[in-house]
């Protein structure tokens, strides 16, 4: 008895990508070693990049200055990227580097209101705070929001203003 075999059966579906797709994905990948490029030479370091590419890298830090080369360095460091398997892995860590500055500042302005608030408000905003933070310590706390509101109605130099600041940043930044 033959077997009856399906056409096509074992052959794989053919997907048929327009030109202009596939310019579209070479402008992206220009884009991101464009990026790339731009970052420092630490933030690079967080980045999985293949020793291929952190070779391209340090090659275009050098060609920065020149112009020409640096566009054609460019172009060859995207070529290396469409060749690269990781491409949405290097994508997905660049993004938490660039977001990281703007994550910070966000940190940064809540810290400050929150100061405010506990100069403000005082002993009922610190107990609610040391509940959140249980790391931070209720005496030095204390202390350090005396001497801001001191120097606040005394109009003096900001010192202790400062000095909670900093105190809250060590406490609550990652």
């Amino acid at each position: 008895m033959a077997k009856h075999h399906e056409p096509f059966e074992d052959e794989e579906e053919i997907i048929y990508v327009s030109k202009s797709e596939l310019k579209r994905d070479a402008q992206e990948l220009y884009e991101l070693g464009v990026e790339l490029t731009d970052l420092g030479k630490k933030q690079r370091e967080k980045l999985p990049l293949s020793p291929i590419l952190k070779e391209a890298m340090q090659l275009a830090d050098k060609l920065k200055g020149k112009h020409e080369a640096y566009r054609r360095h460019l172009n060859y460091i995207s070529k290396t990227l469409r060749e690269t398997d990781n491409v949405p892995e290097i994508q997905a860590m660049l993004d938490v580097v660039l977001n990281k500055n703007n994550q910070a500042d966000v940190i940064l302005n809540k810290i400050e209101h929150l100061r405010t608030d506990l100069i403000e408000q005082g002993d009922d905003k610190a107990n609610e705070l040391l509940d959140k933070y249980p790391t931070l310590e209720r005496q030095k706390l204390r202390q350090l929001i005396r001497q801001a509101k001191k120097e606040a109605e005394a109009q003096k130099p900001a010192k202790g203003h400062k000095e909670l600041f900093q105190y809250l940043k060590d406490a609550i930044m990652p």
